[in-house]
């Protein structure tokens, strides 16, 4: 049973209000999920990297989640060229690949999206990708996970043909909405605005809609750099 400070960190990372998060959750909370809040901070604002890497430095490294976040700070480490170290891609890789082979099924089933990830967007090798986010969808749909689902359909969307991306990224997008997940619903918002037509109506309101979003999220990839 999740205690009630549990309860409320996750609630508040569903939100995007990470440092709230982490003082609710206090100093002997979970580890693993303050782990998770700190990484998924350091993704969104790119900001916090240093306690990120402590609060995953403090879990047991042979377990699934530390496998699974090691991996995502070498990744994001790359992806945004962020003092990106020369072992990065070999740790994510290496990393991902003991997560999918540990833990739950559900926990499989992220380390092979952010494994097809790392090809994707890293090597550029969408055909070593595709079969990892087939796994990964695979899993997201039999188990009902609809936000985990919406990862795996925003990134298979830019492989379709212009109307069913269009579609997917819409349907990534409601998903994220109707779980009241505000950072990737805002960034559901931007990807899809971008893939409209210029002078599309739809795409000036996602426009006006997602940026004080951002800038309130301080979502470091989509709010301007001074």
């Amino acid at each position: 049973m999740l205690t009630d400070d549990t309860y409320v960190a996750r609630r508040l990372l569903l939100l995007g209000e990470w440092d709230a998060a982490l003082a609710v959750l206090g100093p002997d909370g979970d580890p693993e999920l303050r782990a998770e809040i700190a990484v998924d901070r350091w993704f969104f604002r790119i900001e916090g990297h240093e306690e990120a890497e402590k609060a995953v430095a403090a879990l047991d490294p042979t377990s699934s989640t530390a496998y699974l976040l090691t991996a995502r700070l070498a990744y994001s480490r790359l992806l945004f060229q962020r003092d990106p170290r020369p072992d990065d891609r070999a740790v994510a890789e290496a990393n991902y690949r003991a997560a999918a082979e540990s833990g739950d099924e559900l926990q499989r089933g992220w380390a092979e999206y952010h494994w097809a990830v790392l090809l994707d967007n890293i090597d550029d090798d969408v055909a070593g990708a595709i079969p990892r986010y087939a796994t990964a969808l695979e899993i997201a749909t039999r188990t009902g996970d609809g936000l985990f689902e919406s990862y795996i359909i925003r990134h298979l969307a830019h492989l379709q043909e212009p109307a069913e991306r269009i579609a997917m990224l819409r349907r990534s997008l409601h998903l994220r909405a109707a779980l009241g997940a505000r950072p990737q619903t805002i960034a559901a918002q931007a990807v899809l605005a971008e893939d409209l037509p210029a002078g599309d109506p739809e795409r000036a309101e996602l426009e006006r809609t997602f940026r004080p979003g951002a800038e309130e999220l301080r979502i470091g990839w989509l709010v301007p750099q001074n």
